[in-house]
């Protein structure tokens, strides 16, 4: 880049404006991954047990982006079992179709404020790289759907929406399963209600 810059043919002196560097992924027993200690992760095992999505997704959950963490085959079963709980919440684990609690219905006030807040929180964190906390806010919601009796279709639509970059495999099935025929690689990031990201009330310490 730098050559290129000298020879006139980019603009700009360095190829990126931010660089960010990722912390370094320890071993189980908290030490560096090598082989001579026995403590290295083979992906590949790991995805062929739990999925890639599950791989991706614990990877963004361990912490901060730049923090140094241990790896915890724990840790990978525990975001596999949310997305399990989120697969059960909108598909029949009988007939593998749209379960019937999932309905065109009108959301409660309640659903469309935590819907609405937990867009604009996983929004706002993959802007600034905190993705553990993105994911954090939607396991909080996805607790809250499954409490629901009827889930409405438009609610879980927007839930997958922001799942995607996430964990695109297991959100691109439950678009289809919620009877979309394109990709969601095409739908717009889902937009919140400003009003409704507010709180009505609130708690005061005296």
């Amino acid at each position: 880049h730098k050559v290129l810059y000298d020879l006139g043919y980019v603009s700009t002196k360095e190829p990126f404006k931010k660089l960010i560097n990722q912390g370094m992924i320890l071993g189980e027993d908290g030490q560096k991954m090598s082989k001579s200690r026995g403590n290295v992760v083979n992906p590949d095992k790991v995805i062929t047990e739990y999925g890639a999505d599950s791989m991706r997704l614990y990877e963004m959950f361990m912490g901060p982006l730049e923090a140094i963490k241990p790896w915890s085959m724990q840790g990978v079963e525990g975001v596999h079992r949310f997305l399990q709980k989120l697969w059960r919440a909108v598909v029949d684990k009988e007939t593998g179709e749209l379960d019937g609690a999932v309905k065109d219905a009108q959301a409660d006030e309640a659903t469309l404020r935590l819907l609405n807040q937990t867009i604009k929180k996983v929004g706002d964190d993959i802007e600034t790289f905190n993705f553990n906390t993105a994911i954090s806010a939607m396991m909080i919601f996805v607790n809250h759907l499954g409490r629901l009796s009827v889930r409405p279709k438009a609610v879980v639509e927007k839930l997958v929406l922001i799942l995607a970059p996430f964990a695109p495999h297991i959100a691109e099935e439950l678009w289809q399963k919620l009877g979309h025929t394109e990709s969601l690689a095409y739908e717009p990031w889902p937009e919140y209600d400003k009003e409704l990201i507010k709180e009505k009330e609130i708690e005061l310490a005296v």
